[in-house]
């Protein structure tokens, strides 16, 4: 695929409207448009890849990297019981571009839902999407800026 025509591409280099909540010269986070907890973040390679085992190692390696920061302000903020990290690829993923679900999760929550046909019932969560963009930017910031100085 043209990655001008990518959605993905388009998200994670800011073409189309998000909620960033953080990015760097490799990857942006993003709100998942369509929450499944408040702070459900996906992490895109800047750079087009469609699949896991087309990333090249640099890219590969902070994706993760960025993947502990962003759980580590989800901690602080949602206090969840866990979170989630996953990947869909090929006929599975929404987008024909990489990117990296980062879930917060509690329990008594079935994940379920998060693989179903079903839409989610987040229509609040949807509707606090600026206020949660700004309280996790405002907290990865900090934990960056924290990490810098220690």
């Amino acid at each position: 695929m043209d990655s001008a025509e990518c959605l993905g591409c388009k998200l994670a280099n800011n073409i189309e409207f998000v909620y960033k909540v953080y990015e760097n010269d490799f990857v942006s986070c993003i709100l998942d448009h369509d929450p499944f907890n408040k702070g459900h973040v996906l992490i895109l390679p800047k750079e087009h890849f469609e699949e896991l085992d087309q990333l090249n190692r640099k890219t590969a390696n902070i994706i993760i990297e960025t993947s502990q920061i962003i759980s580590k302000a989800i901690k602080a903020l949602y206090k969840p019981d866990g979170i989630t990290i996953c990947q869909n690829g090929g006929v599975f993923s929404e987008l024909t571009h990489f990117h990296m679900h980062v879930v917060p999760r509690y329990i008594n929550q079935s994940f379920a839902p998060f693989y179903s046909e079903e839409p989610f019932q987040n229509s609040k969560l949807k509707n606090e999407l600026f206020d949660t963009h700004k309280e996790l930017e405002d907290k990865i910031n900090r934990l960056i800026m924290k990490e810098k100085h220690s």
